[in-house]
């Protein structure tokens, strides 16, 4: 039996807008107590002053982004894929996210690595390689070269409903907490214009038809409300990015209790750091073409009643830029708004009941910050700010 008791801490439970000040006691991994008094255990974390936060959740998440460029990480040999992976999991742990999705990778190996306590790292929830059709934003050769891409690490050509059946079966049997599909264009792949939708009606009813039986859902690449839309009508629950929403196209999401996924830092660091990660020119004109929609998109959605979740979808280098993501969602939607997507919205998004909270039964996945950032957003962002993370009821030394 492992226990923590942590005291006098001001606590913000994953929606209220109202702090309350209390103490916890976790007992194997759960929060079992919550109190002006509660069970003492051999280990204390005295945390007056401080604010205690469910730990946070990227439900955009690239364990094997190790690069912007697709022949790098669908290419190189996945055992250095996963060790690289394995660190990029570990740092995101230390800046508080104890959940991520990946949703373009990730296998039963890494997972187990996790789940066995081999490597540090959030909970980590994968959907395996995303699905592409060709040419489209997964297919990452070069129109003017004949090459074959075989490495499927992040991405997987697949086109043909049948085809796809086959991939989304063997995806769930290897443990897939969902399904991603790209069902429009996409900044980094060479050859298919952003705008347009991308898979046929039938393929992707194949997907969602499958993804359904398993109790599971697809999340879907999507920009445009032309892609957005086709992806809706034909069963997709999570639309990752949605740059280009339109208030039309969003009222549709919430008709279809479907999420928004944002990953604005992703563009803003791009656009400040192409040079430094190589960003073809291509991409740059893709960029600046989805860079300043993204912020409205979040606003058209708050307003709609779509719940909105939080992504970063960060990429080699740029993976430094995740808490970031923090500062301009909260720009976005507000600090308040802002915490409930990287915390009880993507618990749902998610179906994880357990995770987001602070609740009694709630899993012990923690973030401990000095300031209550609903009056110092800036602490959540500000890397120099002491915090302490516990995952499953540990904090980490």
């Amino acid at each position: 039996m492992s226990e923590l008791t942590i005291t006098d801490a001001l606590i913000f439970d994953g929606w209220s807008a109202e702090l309350t000040e209390a103490s916890l006691y976790v007992r194997d991994g759960v929060v079992t107590e919550i109190g002006d008094r509660v069970t003492r255990a051999e280990r204390v974390i005295e945390a007056r002053g401080r604010t205690v936060l469910p730990g946070l959740i990227d439900a955009h998440f690239h364990a094997y982004g190790i690069s912007l460029h697709a022949f790098e990480f669908d290419a190189a040999p996945l055992s250095y894929v996963a060790l690289r992976g394995a660190r990029r999991l570990g740092r995101a742990l230390r800046r508080g996210f104890t959940t991520v999705r990946d949703v373009a990778g990730g296998d039963p190996g890494l997972a187990k690595a996790v789940t066995t306590g081999l490597i540090a790292s959030p909970r980590y929830l994968y959907t395996g390689p995303a699905l592409s059709q060709t040419g489209g934003h997964g297919d990452g050769r070069p129109a003017d070269l004949d090459v074959c891409l075989h490495g499927r690490h992040m991405n997987e050509v697949v086109d043909g409903v049948d085809a796809l059946r086959v991939a989304v079966r063997d995806r769930f049997r290897r443990g897939a907490h969902a399904i991603k599909i790209m069902s429009s264009g996409g900044v980094v792949s060479p050859t298919d214009p952003i705008r347009s939708p991308q898979y046929s009606p039938e393929e992707i009813q194949a997907v969602t038809g499958e993804a359904a039986r398993r109790d599971s859902y697809v999340a879907a690449h999507a920009y445009s409300p032309e892609a957005i839309r086709h992806s809706l009508v034909n069963g997709v629950r999570s639309i990752e990015h949605g740059n280009l929403l339109d208030e039309a196209t969003a009222r549709l999401m919430a008709q279809h209790n479907a999420y928004l996924v944002p990953t604005l830092v992703t563009y803003d660091a791009m656009s400040r750091r192409a040079d430094e990660v190589g960003l073809p020119p291509v991409g740059r004109v893709k960029n600046e073409e989805v860079l300043h929609a993204g912020k409205r998109a979040v606003e058209l959605a708050h307003k709609a009643g779509v719940p909105v979740g939080f992504g970063t979808d960060l990429m080699g280098d740029l993976e430094d830029e995740q808490l970031a993501g923090l500062r301009l969602q909260a720009e976005a939607s507000g600090t308040l708004a802002c915490l409930r997507s990287a915390t009880s919205v993507n618990a749902s998004l998610l179906n994880r009941a357990d995770l987001g909270r602070v609740e009694i039964g709630a899993a012990a996945d923690l973030l401990i910050l000095p300031r209550n950032p609903l009056e110092s957003p800036d602490v959540l962002w500000d890397e120099s700010a002491p915090r302490l993370v516990v995952r499953s009821g540990v904090p980490l030394d």
